[in-house]
């Protein structure tokens, strides 16, 4: 076997264990080992937890010698985002201002990975309450890109971007609210999924945000899906139980596809020459396996973003006053200053700038309506410096750069980031596909194809 164990995808794990030829012990040795290797550089991981993940291993290893696993992810490693919630560990967010109090149950992410046998070897890092495009936290050293470590992984699901590309096992779980999925797994060169809103039931649910998986491969993040996407009553929001056919990832004409190429997201920063670059050879190859590819206009407007972003000031606004003033110290500086103009917000202004996710949400589905599949950047620009909040790195513009994932978090569309090319410095450059509302398995089956189709990418960075 040529590939490193902890570089193995869930995929290729399982069989492997149904056959006796791995042991899930053997492989989440592996994990902790690339974990412990790596970490002084990435800052990816929170809560590394060995002992208890090698006890679990070795239970998964006894049900595979009994030929009776609990799913096709039984004994393959996983790593959560910090921020979900599971039974005996704080949820810190990221934040130095947040009392760490163990959950008293998990969440319904954590626990349909538990149900399905997962080995939970670590929690991986986030900034300050997931507000941040950044691995930049209060709490933690500030996580690193595995390809540039002198640049970020994105965020806010930061350590899972970073701990995908490291090879940090295969599994990695995280959530997005404006594109806290997809810019890590962009600027990672990895795979990102925010399904559709509701399809995987979350704790607490809230306008746009979203669990999803992070991962290697398209195929790991559809196995990831058919245990994550199981009812939970504790999510109000929810969609209705479906029978997705999850591992039928290659039923899709390609011939005939209508798909929207979109370029312009009408606000925020300016597309980078390169991301353009490779978006449009991405379109050229779908376009040369028969599908028919149409520029989209932009359908964002400036008062769109600007709206919510004020909406999103001042709920954060909220959580610091909440907070007593010694804790307030501890978060991060930039957050603070991103939230303060609420304090001068009045009614008007935050009616307005909640009803503008509506307006987005409407303007994103009339606009797609005619098209199958919509391609576009993940991110305008290239990973930032690892110590910046932004690629601004300026409170006053701190969302310039997510015009092309917010509104696919608005619309409750699916969404994914799937790994497209590199700059001429070597960053990885993400392609966006984005399907219609409750199409998540037809937007995997569009990024299942492109990796069939796309040039070949260069090997995984640190593994």
């Amino acid at each position: 076997m040529n590939t490193p164990l902890h570089a193995l995808t869930a995929a290729e794990l399982g069989p492997l264990y149904r056959s006796g030829e791995l042991s899930p012990v053997e492989v989440v040795r592996a994990v902790i080992a690339q974990v412990e290797r790596l970490e002084p550089r990435l800052h990816a991981t929170w809560a590394l937890a060995p002992e208890a993940a090698l006890a679990a291993a070795a239970a998964s290893e006894a049900r595979h010698r009994r030929g009776a696993p609990l799913s096709a992810l039984d004994g393959v490693p996983v790593m959560p985002k910090e921020n979900i919630g599971t039974r005996g560990l704080p949820k810190p967010l990221g934040c130095a201002a947040v009392d760490g109090v163990p959950e008293a149950e998990d969440s319904p992410p954590a626990a349909r990975l538990h149900e399905a046998g997962c080995v939970f070897v670590a929690r991986t890092t986030m900034p300050d309450y997931g507000m941040l495009s950044s691995g930049l936290s209060s709490l933690h050293a500030a996580a690193r890109n595995p390809w540039n470590p002198e640049r970020t992984p994105g965020g806010s699901s930061a350590g899972a971007g970073a701990a995908a590309a490291a090879g940090y096992g295969p599994l990695h779980l995280g959530t997005d609210i404006g594109g806290s999925i997809r810019l890590p797994a962009g600027w990672c060169g990895v795979v990102g999924f925010k399904p559709s809103l509701g399809r995987i039931p979350i704790d607490p649910p809230y306008a746009g945000r979203c669990a999803g998986p992070i991962t290697r491969s398209v195929a790991d993040a559809a196995l990831m899906m058919a245990v994550l996407a199981r009812p939970d009553w504790r999510d109000a929001s929810s969609l209705p139980p479906q029978d997705i056919a999850w591992d039928r990832l290659d039923d899709i004409e390609l011939r005939g596809l209508r798909l929207a190429l979109l370029l312009d997201a009408g606000w925020g920063l300016p597309l980078d020459p390169e991301h353009a670059a490779v978006v449009c050879a991405a379109a050229r190859v779908f376009e040369a396996a028969g599908c028919i590819v149409e520029p989209l206009a932009p359908f964002t407007t400036p008062m769109m973003a600007a709206g919510i972003d004020r909406f999103w000031r001042m709920r954060s606004w909220l959580d610091l006053q909440a907070l007593a003033p010694e804790r307030r110290e501890r978060v991060l500086p930039f957050i603070c200053d991103w939230a303060a103009p609420a304090a001068g917000y009045g009614a008007a202004d935050v009616f307005h700038g909640h009803a503008q996710m509506a307006a987005l949400r409407d303007a994103a589905v009339a606009a797609c309506r005619r098209f199958d599949f919509v391609l576009s950047p993940v991110s305008p620009v290239p990973a930032f410096p690892a110590l910046h909040a932004s690629p601004t790195n300026d409170p006053d513009s701190a969302m310039a750069h997510i015009g092309f994932t917010l509104p696919f978090n608005m619309s409750e569309q699916p969404a994914i980031s799937v790994p497209a090319g590199m700059t001429a410095d070597g960053l990885p450059i993400g392609l966006q596909i984005a399907g219609a509302r409750h199409d998540d398995l037809g937007v995997l089956r569009l990024a299942r194809a492109w990796e069939r189709l796309r040039p070949p990418l260069p090997p995984w960075p640190m593994t």
